[in-house]
């Protein structure tokens, strides 16, 4: 398990599935996400219990509260490849109560470390929904820049949005 001041990142389990299909199916949560198609909760659970284990290339972790051990969200690092250092970051919480607390902030900052010392990445990059400014002030917390803009690019709440691209370098986390 790797620890940040106010999370836990582990291993997803099987039994995270619930919580998945609960978040997934929570119009506020899923607001800036991709969306996927509808999926049952046999359908997720299914999922999970045929998951396979973390590798170089996709390192996805629960992100648990360090106080209650609670499972909040998740995060990734995906598509990583040592030839290029480089991998893309995704993160959300799912459980609305811990919004706006640090909590996306330090499992952001943990996992880059994570990526940086253990994965030996030069540089982590990410897409964001421009509009939604509380990540994009929790990415800018831990050192992320803003590299570009892919005008109309994320379709949600019936309207286009812009997508900010952001990348943080080995060294420029803070």
């Amino acid at each position: 398990m790797v620890t940040g001041e106010l999370v836990r990142l582990r291993p997803l389990e099987p039994e995270d599935a619930d919580a998945f299909w609960r978040w997934h199916n929570d119009p506020d949560v899923v607001r800036w996400l991709v969306a996927d198609y509808d999926e049952s909760l046999a359908q997720i659970r299914r999922r999970f219990a045929e998951r396979g284990p973390n590798t170089y290339s996709n390192v996805a972790f629960g992100i648990e509260t360090l106080a209650e051990g609670r499972l909040i969200g998740s995060c990734t690092l995906r598509d990583a490849s040592p030839e290029t250092a480089r991998a893309w970051f995704d993160l959300y919480i799912g459980e609305k109560d811990h919004w706006g607390g640090g909590f996306g902030t330090d499992a952001t900052r943990t996992l880059c470390r994570y990526g940086f010392e253990m994965m030996r990445l030069h540089s982590i990059a990410l897409w964001v929904v421009a509009e939604n400014a509380a990540a994009v002030r929790a990415y800018e917390k831990v050192g992320f820049r803003v590299d570009g803009r892919h005008r109309e690019s994320f379709r949600g709440a019936g309207r286009w949005h812009d997508e900010l691209l952001m990348s943080l370098l080995e060294g420029e986390l803070t």
